[in-house]
């Protein structure tokens, strides 16, 4: 990737050097694979993982026709890339509250036709009060990591990405508490909360759902080694009717 990369030797020594000290290769060559797409990340941009593809797949399964969909914490807004490259006349709304991610975010979105944009600031508060109760799909991959656990985390991720992206508290949980206890006053009718979490604390992520008024279930894939929390506001049978067939 460095070789194709590099448009001089004295550029390429330089991305090798880079590497050697622990950069990220998404960070030195500049983007990241996701879901079959390039996906633009500058230094210091969270770097998407495969597993968050687990979200996308569920996503695209529960979207009505014509959606609106909130992507919290969006990093380089790679979720909602992604998700608008499948969806058609899908309007999306990205956040978070690292300026460096937003104009990251803003330079992948540009490529969408549908109407995408990426907001700063913190969770819900940029997003405008007109969304309220209108939110078909509500992503987040929040930062799940416990405090404690950042220092065991790969070099490259400790060093070179945002610890904004990345702590989650003490218990890893903290933010995902904050976006729960918001969620039915964007939530539509039949709308639904899509969280990342990990196998470990998939158990108390659908308890935070569940005691914010959220009914829940816990999907999963060992192919992906991938775990995340669906919530929504409707009857319960209402939601596994759209997505009981295939991989859970």
């Amino acid at each position: 990737m460095l070789l194709a990369s590099a448009r001089t030797p004295v550029e390429l020594e330089h991305m090798v050097q880079r590497r050697i000290a622990g950069a990220p290769l998404e960070h030195i060559v500049g983007w990241a694979e996701f879901a079959g797409l390039r996906i633009a990340v500058d230094p210091g941009v969270f770097v998407p993982r495969r597993r968050t593809e687990l979200l996308l797949a569920h996503a695209q399964r529960l979207a009505p026709s014509r959606p609106v969909v909130v992507e919290l914490c969006c990093g380089s807004a790679a979720l909602s890339v992604a998700l608008g490259s499948i969806l058609p006349d899908i309007n999306l709304y990205a956040t978070d509250i690292d300026p460096v991610a937003v104009r990251c975010a803003r330079g992948n979105l540009a490529s969408l036709a549908s109407p995408a944009c990426a907001l700063q600031g913190d969770l819900y508060e940029p997003l405008p009060p007109s969304l309220a109760g209108r939110v078909d799909l509500l992503l987040a991959n929040a930062p799940y990591v416990p405090t404690e656990e950042i220092s065991l985390m790969p070099r490259e991720a400790r060093r070179y990405e945002s610890r904004v992206a990345l702590d989650g508290g003490s218990d890893g949980l903290d933010v995902q508490r904050r976006i729960a206890a918001h969620a039915k006053r964007w939530l539509a009718r039949d709308g639904h909360l899509l969280v990342e979490t990990s196998r470990s604390q998939a158990a108390e992520s659908a308890a935070i759902l569940a005691r914010n008024g959220l009914a829940t279930e816990v999907v999963t894939s060992d192919e992906l080694d991938a775990t995340a929390v669906i919530g929504w506001v409707s009857t319960p049978g209402a939601y596994l009717s759209k997505w009981k067939v295939g991989e859970h």
